[in-house]
């Protein structure tokens, strides 16, 4: 890469090309272009970004929100045009967030959970709608969380597990249904996990790994969950 960055993001685009965005010394993105494979860089964010989320939108475009540091940059969000190669900004989150998740549902729309609002975690979650470029409030989740991780399941509902609440690392985990906007507590992980990953199989089944279960302690441990 042209400049050496870490907490950023990697965003695949139409194109095949890769984009990343943030966290560097400046708030330059790249492109990276598989048949070449070389970098080049693109537009600059308006706001230099680190433990944001980016989402590719089926429109093409990809779409950054949040950022580590000031409670009012917290809230900000920006869209890249791949055809021009620029970042403008677009309707502002409803609640400052960091260390969040941020998943593309079925209808286009993106679900953007939780995280750290000031110094607590948050029980919010909020739709962006692409075709409007507005937020808003959704369905309260059952618990707060950030360093959590959210995948949407075949079916189109997101499950999201483990993460850090007010109280310490949580194993708990829950389903959020776009047709209805409403949270359901599924069961728990048999660990708390944060900072963990989750990926669909083949069968349906949610598999996830990893994480911390304290603040020293790194977990090999991995389980999947059958009930959903």
């Amino acid at each position: 890469m042209n400049d050496p960055r870490v907490s950023h993001t990697a965003s695949i685009l139409p194109n095949g090309k890769v984009l990343v965005a943030d966290c560097s010394s400046i708030n330059i993105s790249e492109l990276f272009d598989p048949s070449s494979g070389l970098w080049t860089i693109t537009g600059s964010t308006n706001i230099p970004r680190c433990c944001h989320t980016a989402s590719a939108l089926t429109n093409g475009e990809v779409l950054v929100a949040s950022r580590y540091g000031e409670i009012v940059n917290r809230y900000t969000a920006e869209l890249y045009d791949r055809s021009i190669g620029i970042w403008t900004k677009t309707g502002s989150m409803n609640v400052p967030r960091e260390y969040h998740t941020a998943s593309i549902l079925n209808n286009g729309k993106v679900l953007v959970t939780d995280g750290f609002n000031a110094d607590a975690v948050d029980f919010t979650a909020e739709l962006f709608d692409p075709s409007t470029r507005l937020w808003t409030l959704t369905g309260q989740m059952n618990n707060a969380r950030a360093f959590h991780t959210a995948i949407v399941l075949t079916a189109g509902k997101v499950l999201v597990a483990g993460g850090e609440d007010n109280n310490g690392f949580t194993n708990s985990a829950e389903l959020y249904d776009p047709e209805t906007e409403v949270w359901t507590e599924i069961g728990n992980m048999n660990f708390a996990r944060r900072q963990l990953t989750s990926s669909i199989l083949m069968s349906g089944q949610v598999l996830v790994t990893g994480g911390y279960n304290s603040n020293v302690n790194i977990l090999s441990s991995a389980e999947i969950n059958s009930s959903i």
